[in-house]
């Protein structure tokens, strides 16, 4: 029962070794790989707790505003290729 405990114990200890930035805010491509996530609607729950603990908001507005004009440029570059 004691060997339960302590494997429960040491789990938390692994966990938080790899992740990659414990102490500050996310990276440029943690936001960005989370806001490609939400366009597709799949997101780990891992990395959703990430978010919500340690990002900011300012963060995922300017991403998903970005990421939108982006996505808008692609697609009327697409059409603008298929229709003559």
């Amino acid at each position: 029962m004691t060997d339960t405990t302590n494997a429960d114990s040491s789990k938390p200890d692994s966990d938080a070794s790899s992740s990659e930035q414990d102490d500050g805010s996310l990276t440029f491509w943690q936001v960005l790989g989370s806001t490609l996530a939400a366009a597709f609607g799949v997101q780990s729950s891992k990395n959703r707790k990430r978010d919500f603990s340690k990002g900011k908001p300012s963060q995922f507005i300017f991403m998903g505003i970005g990421f939108t004009v982006v996505f808008v440029l692609i697609m009327i570059g697409v059409v603008s290729l298929v229709l003559p």
